[in-house]
């Protein structure tokens, strides 16, 4: 198998998020049966699988609930499930597949298990991998929901999503891939959502925002449509990150609010082209902050270094330019000039590590 570590990788931002989606009973239920006061009302949907790979087949052959605490017995089926193999790859930009549509009876679910079958696959380069899953197929994927207290006549949306960096281990030398999904559950009562719509569509932008030190993101679809789930209630900036070979910039969408149960439309979002390149480099032994600068147009464009002495200048137009490096005012050290520094317009100059006399 060829890159088993690379492949990883991209199968971490693969794996999808799985929700039971609900509503009020009292509202607009499409011709459905509203439940009684001592039943709820779950529908299971499969959605959202970014990724930069063919194919992502998931085999799902059940969905359990657990009323107790006991981690082993108490297992009983949410009923009649759509189990098949999904392509987690066709489910972006809010598409979803329904699992289940089912009435349970009311009261507190302490967990959710999902039960994995023996076919699951990963198509890269028109090769397909095995991913094996030892855990989902013998005791199913357990994941603890707190404080789920399902009413009789309501549905909850519980949003679970997969954790992506801890959920891929590389078997070594014996080249295999083995999912143990780490799964985080909430509920669409206690967050909500955010979609919007970037163009240029010809290539994936990936959707991100920051709740609580958790990274919550998804790609875009082929429309360019993208719903980030899951997201508490609190204001965000929405970072779109258009894949590095477009060409096109990094765009922020500020002060985005979240409410509990609402979707946050952002509307539609235009990437901008990348002009221009960049020089970066790493002061290795400065003693404090020193300022990078060139000269462009008779204006001067600067950075300062971060804490591990990288600095970066983006935007730099193409040509030849002289960098000059500023220790801050007290510092031990002098300025430094680094001559014929060269910026060619979509590229990165990395002058690699610097040190000051």
């Amino acid at each position: 198998m060829k890159n088993l570590k690379k492949l990883s990788q991209r199968i971490l931002m693969a794996f999808a998020v799985l929700f039971v989606a609900a509503s009020c009973s009292d509202d607009d239920n499409n011709g459905s049966e509203v439940p009684s006061s001592d039943m709820a009302k779950v529908t299971v949907k499969l959605v959202d699988a970014p990724g930069d790979y063919e194919k992502v087949n998931v085999d799902i052959q059940d969905v359990m609930i657990n009323r107790t605490d006991d981690e082993e017995g108490g297992w009983e089926t949410i009923g009649e499930i759509n189990a098949g193999v999904y392509d987690l790859l066709e489910l972006t930009g809010g598409a979803s597949v329904v699992l289940a549509d089912n009435e349970i009876p009311a009261g507190e679910v302490e967990q959710i298990r999902l039960v994995l079958g023996d076919n699951n696959t990963v198509v890269i380069d028109g090769e397909e991998f095995p991913l094996k899953t030892p855990s989902a197929q013998q005791s199913g994927l357990k994941i603890k929901l707190e404080d789920t207290e399902l009413e009789g006549g309501y549905t909850y949306e519980l949003i679970l999503d997969f954790d992506a960096d801890k959920s891929i281990v590389d078997a070594g030398n014996s080249d295999n891939i083995i999912l143990k999904p780490v799964i985080n559950a909430s509920t669409v009562v206690n967050s909500g959502r955010i979609m919007g719509a970037v163009t240029p569509v010809d290539f994936q932008t990936l959707a991100w925002v920051v709740a609580d030190q958790d990274t919550i993101s998804t790609y875009t679809n082929e429309e360019g449509l993208f719903v980030l789930n899951g997201v508490p209630a609190g204001t965000y900036n929405v970072m779109l990150t258009p894949d590095e070979a477009s060409g096109y910039a990094e765009a922020t969408v500020e002060e985005v609010a979240v409410e509990n149960g609402e979707v946050a439309d952002i509307g539609a979002i235009e990437l901008m082209q990348i002009s221009g390149g960049s020089i970066s480099g790493t002061v290795v032994n400065a003693d404090a902050t020193v300022t990078a600068s060139i000269v462009v147009d008779e204006e001067i464009v600067s950075a300062d270094t971060n804490a591990e002495g990288v600095f970066t200048l983006e935007g730099v137009p193409a040509g030849t330019y002289v960098l000059t490096l500023t220790p801050a005012e007290g510092s031990a050290f002098n300025i430094k000039e680094i001559t014929a520094v060269e910026v060619v317009d979509g590229e990165a100059t990395a002058l690699g590590d610097i040190t000051l006399e």
